[in-house]
């Protein structure tokens, strides 16, 4: 795994967002004033350790599944602040196996040591256009002749196919709330997928859909029936808005994407369980619900947290605060497990999983020690 410098390609602005990353401007600019689109760097990896990644990640897919059947045997949906009235449809959700499409595992992995679980966004995780579209265009004008871990288009046809009904409707809706144009972008593009899959597609935003009382449905602006929904908007949100029990209610039949089991993957409770079901684990890193206990250095991360807002770090030399308003749901205490330094620069991995399959790799890099939502995104490659 190495860190390689590389030209800017001309008018690669104009280039990116003709290939759909029309956001890419309106994220302010992180450290030294680097664009959140960053080609001139980039990390290669050797065949040896993507393959590595890859085992990693379904690793983990797996064992996070096994989580989910130990919370809901063991009722312990205490620990992720889960209120009452959700924990029945919470567990029939996962009897039927509500269909599950995608995830992403946030890594630390320097090519030596073994990678290290940071946190799973297992309900809306967003990046999408760049780690499956934009880099696979830059490595094919860059480098055309090396390989790149990235099939995450092609796995997310495959998926709607095995997951949907052939010819059966679905409606992909996103927040106005994200000024940015992110949430817009990956649920357009989420929902050309399923369009290539040969299943009919609405984009909405989710503050406009409606309820039909009469024939007690949730409809679009048109009047059209949603029979499934893809939701780039987080469970733990969406259970607090006025239509929260007739959401519920829909599930038993129409299934939302991602499903309701999911609560218990996108909340960071999962890191405390994880260890505590697989104690030692090469790939898990200590995680604690009630306080650090007894390690040295340890990250301190809201339940519900996002885009490290919120996150403290709590070393023997000093601590380190990302300011933000989550946290009233609580914390988990995870140790402290430093991202490599390449030339003063640390990448997080973003390791993408699409069904029950590792599919492909996003890395977001950071000078600081939490990565944030200016943080830049830059490419990769396979170089050997």
């Amino acid at each position: 795994m190495r860190r390689l410098l590389s030209d800017r390609r001309p008018d690669w602005q104009k280039t990116i967002e003709a290939q759909g990353l029309g956001f890419h401007g309106n994220v302010p600019q992180g450290e030294d004033g680097r664009p959140y689109w960053d080609e001139s760097v980039y990390y290669a990896f050797t065949m040896p350790e993507i393959l590595e990644l890859e085992r990693v990640t379904e690793d983990l897919h797996g064992m996070c599944l096994e989580a989910v059947d130990h919370v809901i045997t063991r009722e312990r949906y205490a620990d992720f602040r889960i209120a009452d009235w959700l924990h029945e449809p919470i567990r029939q959700s996962w009897k039927r196996r509500d269909p599950h499409l995608f995830g992403r595992f946030d890594l630390c992995y320097d090519g030596a040591g073994h990678a290290k679980l940071l946190e799973y966004n297992a309900d809306t995780p967003t990046s999408l256009v760049e780690s499956s579209v934009i880099q696979w265009h830059w490595k094919e004008d860059v480098h055309p002749a090396c390989d790149q871990w990235n099939s995450l288009h092609e796995k997310l046809i495959d998926r709607w196919l095995h997951i949907s009904a052939p010819g059966a409707g679905i409606h992909f809706a996103f927040t106005r709330d994200e000024e940015a144009g992110e949430d817009a972008l990956n649920a357009a593009y989420m929902m050309e997928t399923a369009a290539q899959a040969g299943l009919p597609t609405r984009l909405l935003a989710i503050e406009d859909i409606g309820w039909d009382s009469g024939q007690r449905r949730f409809v679009d602006l048109q009047g059209q029936k949603i029979r499934r929904l893809f939701k780039l908007y987080p469970w733990e949100w969406l259970v607090t808005e006025s239509f929260a029990a007739l959401a519920i209610e829909r599930q038993a039949r129409t299934p939302w994407v991602e499903p309701l089991w999911k609560m218990l993957l996108s909340n960071k409770a999962l890191l405390a369980v994880l260890w505590d079901m697989y104690p030692g684990h090469p790939n898990l890193l200590p995680a604690h619900l009630d306080g650090p206990r007894d390690l040295a250095a340890y990250v301190a991360k809201p339940l519900l947290g996002r885009e490290g807002a919120s996150i403290r770090i709590v070393q023997a030399s000093e601590t380190t605060t990302m300011p933000g308003d989550y946290g009233a749901e609580g914390y988990v205490y995870q140790e402290f497990w430093p991202l490599p330094d390449f030339e003063g620069r640390r990448p997080v991995l973003g390791s993408w999983v699409i069904g029950d399959e590792s599919a492909g790799l996003g890395i977001r890099e950071t000078s600081g020690l939490i990565t944030g939502n200016t943080s830049s995104f830059v490419p990769h490659l396979i170089d050997s």
